[in-house]
């Protein structure tokens, strides 16, 4: 947000001259263009993680958070350290780690960046300071299509409503970016000033939420989603078999108009297959585990609780249903596909059921 031209060296500081004014902030962040280029190798050489980090990580994990996001993301290998050390400091809760890619570095080696991250955040704001900011848009969309195809939740941060820091109401700007973050389908979209800071957050929060709402439904209502083939992402013959399953309860879904997909899971695994393919109607996914409930909420589309497993299939969805009638998000004449990837106990042992089913609801 401030400029400088530099005019000389003085032993180890710089003497510049400020060709545009504004706030200096403690501990911002200072990028190095010359010649009209960013000189990446100046920041390349700063640790990703600081020692102040570890020490807030560590207050983190105390305190049971869900996830934790890391700043300026240069290599994979950041993203592995810091999970190796989460494992080892809360062995009996899993928390995921989330890329934030606003480092030009990062977009080099972005799918293993992504690969082995738990979600990635689109964050705009540092990022626009790394690439000339008209390929902003082109680069948030490509980020969000990388994450979809390697089924991982990805969120769109950064200015959405920034007038709403001020003023009540948004620009018309921020409105139609609000709707193109939507239309790309990102997993989610988070505020920063405006709900930190802000003299407004809750009509921030309220406007964020109704342009989401009106611009799925106007996507769904019009077709204008575009639904390209994924490709194939599971290694392993349990794997595939889940993949193919929620594409083949999405479909279901889609052609017969389907009012609800219900998920049975453990992990969210087959909660995350199912909204990779963006379905036309809302996901409602089931778990044991407080956990994995939370997680399920940064999905697309998936409305998650926690919900203790009866012995089959038959018994989750009469009780899951009841759930749901209760809530007003289901009644009687819909029409439902219930995928599970439950153990089920049965006479001949224990197994994994994988199935899909179709009720009516009665």
């Amino acid at each position: 947000m401030v400029r400088f031209e530099v005019l000389e060296k003085v032993g180890p500081d710089v003497k510049c001259k400020c060709t545009d004014p504004g706030i200096l902030l403690p501990c911002a962040n200072l990028n190095l263009w010359r010649d009209g280029y960013l000189v990446r190798e100046k920041n390349v050489t700063l640790p990703t993680i600081s020692s102040k980090d570890w020490v807030d990580i560590d207050f983190g994990i105390s305190e049971g958070v869900d996830f934790i996001a890391v700043s300026f993301v240069k290599s994979p290998d950041v993203i592995k350290h810091l999970k190796s050390y989460v494992a080892a400091r809360s062995p009996d809760r899993s928390i995921g780690v989330i890329a934030k890619i606003e480092d030009a570095n990062s977009l080099r080696c972005l799918d293993d960046i992504i690969r082995v991250s738990d979600g990635v955040m689109v964050a705009r704001g540092d990022l626009g300071a790394q690439i000339p900011l008209e390929q902003v848009p082109s680069v948030q969309e490509a980020i969000i299509d990388a994450c979809r195809k390697l089924n991982r939740p990805v969120i769109v941060a950064s200015q959405l409503l920034e007038s709403m820091i001020e003023y009540p109401t948004p620009t018309r700007a921020e409105v139609a970016d609000v709707s193109n973050a939507v239309r790309q389908q990102a997993d989610a979209l988070m505020l920063s000033g405006e709900s930190a800071m802000g003299l407004h957050p809750q009509k921030a929060v309220e406007v964020l939420r109704g342009v989401s709402v009106r611009m799925e439904h106007w996507s769904r209502e019009e077709s204008h989603h575009e639904k390209p083939p994924l490709p194939e992402i599971s290694t392993s013959d349990t794997g595939r078999t889940s993949e193919q399953i929620c594409n083949s309860a999405t479909q279901i879904a889609n052609k017969l108009g389907a009012d609800a997909i219900l998920v049975y899971t453990r992990r969210g695994y087959m909660a995350s297959l199912i909204s990779r393919n963006r379905p036309d109607c809302p996901i409602f996914a089931f778990t044991e585990s407080r956990n994995v409930m939370r997680c399920m909420d940064l999905q697309w589309g998936v409305v998650p609780f926690q919900f203790a497993f009866r012995k089959d299939l038959e018994s989750n969805l009469l009780q899951s249903l009841a759930l749901l009638k209760a809530h007003c998000m289901v009644r009687s004449g819909n029409l439902v596909v219930a995928v599970s990837d439950v153990s089920s106990a049965s006479q001949s042992g224990t197994g994994v059921l994988q199935s899909i089913q179709v009720h009516v609801l009665s």
